[in-house]
């Protein structure tokens, strides 16, 4: 099973169990970025976390729009840019941008 997979099936479960859960993907990176496109995070209302999509900042960062989405069910794509003299403080290793689509996931089928 594959990174993504996992996370999606955490996801799932969490859904199946009655949490509300948002998904956040990265959709495109640019320079340095210390996840690919197609990594992912799955947060739950009450504060579970599977995945990543950073690290430093920008997850925690991340992390709040995912709860900020779960409650009004809009979701957001959320764009992250530093220069190289700031990187290693927000948790982008040598600068680069990355763009996060989050959205909240409906146990529904």
């Amino acid at each position: 099973m594959s990174d993504q997979e996992d996370i999606l099936s955490t996801a799932a479960s969490w859904l199946a169990h009655g949490e509300t859960v948002a998904l956040a993907t990265v959709v495109e990176t640019w320079g340095s970025s210390p996840r690919p496109a197609g990594s992912q995070l799955a947060v739950t209302a009450s504060g579970r976390m599977a995945g990543s999509v950073s690290g430093g900042c920008i997850e925690g960062a991340v992390a709040d729009a995912a709860r900020q989405t779960m409650e009004s069910g809009k979701p957001q794509l959320l764009d992250f840019g530093i220069s190289d003299e700031r990187a290693w403080e927000v948790g982008l290793a040598c600068g680069g941008k990355l763009k996060v689509f989050v959205e909240r996931l409906d146990g529904k089928r």
